[in-house]
C-alpha cells in the first residue's frame, strides 16, 4: 500500500521540496469555497449512513490508518464531490495524505457533502451550478498547495486536472521558445476559459507548471474520456508523468458490483 519513491523524489518525502516564488500567489488563499457551510450537519449524517455501504474504504482505514502510508504526500482530487467522494477523501486523510479537492462536473456536487468536508478543514472547492470560469478556478485551487506547490498524486475523473497541468506546461514551453505567448485562436468557450486562466497563471509565475511537474508521481484516471486523453498523450510522447488506468481495471468492477460501493471509489 505504501507509495514507493525513486531517488529523484526522496526530497519530496522528507518535505525538502523546492519552494517556489512566494511573492505572487497563484491562487487566493481560501480554506474552502462551497455553497453553504451550514449544510455540514446534513452532509455528516449522510456520510455516517453511507459508510456502511462502502466496506472497501472502511477496511482500508482499519488496516492503514496507523501506518499512514500516504503521510507527506500532497494529493489533488478532481472527482464528483458527492457523499461517496467525501468518504474517499476522509479515507485518504486517514492514510496520511494532505488533500485538496474540486469536483469534475459543474452540476454533480452534493453541496451538503462539500460542506461536511469543508467543516473538517479540508480545502474543497465545489458547489452545484458552477460557471465554466468558476469550475476551472476551482480545479486550479485544488492543484495549488501552500507556497505554490503542486500535488504529488492526482485522483482524476475525466482528465481535467491532468489537462490543465499539460496545457500550462505546453504554454510555458511555447513562451520559452518564442519569447511571447500564442494568440488564442479557439472558438470553443471552455477552451477559451482555460487559455485565459493559464495566461493569468503565467503572468504570476512563468515557470509554475515546470516547477510542479517534477514532483508529480502520477495520476489515476477513472473514465473512458480521461483514459482516451492519456492514451493520445502517450502516442504523442507528451505525457509528463505516469498514469494508472482505473477505468479498465478488473478490480473496478469488483468494488462496484461485488462490494457495492457504488462509485468504485476504493480503486482511485
Amino acid at each position: 500500500m505504501r507509495v514507493q519513491l525513486n531517488e529523484s523524489n526522496k526530497s519530496m518525502k522528507t518535505q525538502k521540496s523546492k519552494i517556489q516564488d512566494q511573492s505572487k500567489k497563484i491562487v487566493e488563499s481560501l480554506p474552502y469555497k462551497i455553497k453553504d457551510i451550514a449544510l455540514a450537519k446534513l452532509g455528516r449524517d449522510k456520510i455516517d449512513i453511507s459508510e456502511k455501504e462502502m466496506p472497501g474504504l472502511m477496511e482500508l482505514r482499519k488496516k492503514y490508518s496507523k501506518s499512514k502510508p500516504l503521510k507527506g504526500f500532497r494529493l489533488t482530487g478532481s472527482l464528483h464531490m458527492t457523499i461517496e467522494t467525501a468518504i474517499l477523501i476522509e479515507t485518504l486523510k486517514d492514510l496520511g495524505a494532505d488533500v485538496r479537492w474540486a469536483s469534475c462536473n459543474i452540476f454533480s456536487t452534493q453541496d451538503e457533502a462539500a460542506a461536511a468536508i469543508a467543516k473538517t478543514k479540508t480545502p474543497v472547492f465545489a458547489w452545484k451550478g458552477e460557471t465554466l470560469e468558476e469550475y476551472w478556478d476551482c480545479t486550479l485551487q485544488a492543484l495549488t498547495f501552500k507556497n505554490n506547490l503542486g500535488p504529488n498524486l492526482i485522483v482524476d475523473d475525466g482528465g481535467d486536472a491532468t489537462l490543465l497541468i499539460h496545457k500550462g506546461y505546453e504554454l510555458e514551453n511555447y513562451f520559452n521558445k518564442h519569447k511571447k505567448l500564442p494568440k488564442i485562436t479557439t472558438k470553443v468557450e471552455e477552451e477559451i476559459v482555460i487559455e485565459k486562466l493559464l495566461r493569468k497563471v503565467h503572468k504570476l509565475n512563468p515557470n509554475h507548471w515546470h516547477n510542479i511537474v517534477p514532483e508529480i508521481i502520477g495520476v489515476s484516471e477513472e473514465t473512458t474520456t480521461g483514459v482516451a486523453r492519456l492514451q493520445q498523450m502517450v502516442e504523442d510522447a507528451t505525457l509528463l508523468f505516469p498514469a494508472f488506468n482505473v477505468n479498465d481495471a478488473a478490480t473496478k468492477s469488483k468494488f462496484e458490483v461485488f462490494y457495492g460501493c457504488r462509485e468504485s471509489l476504493a480503486m482511485v
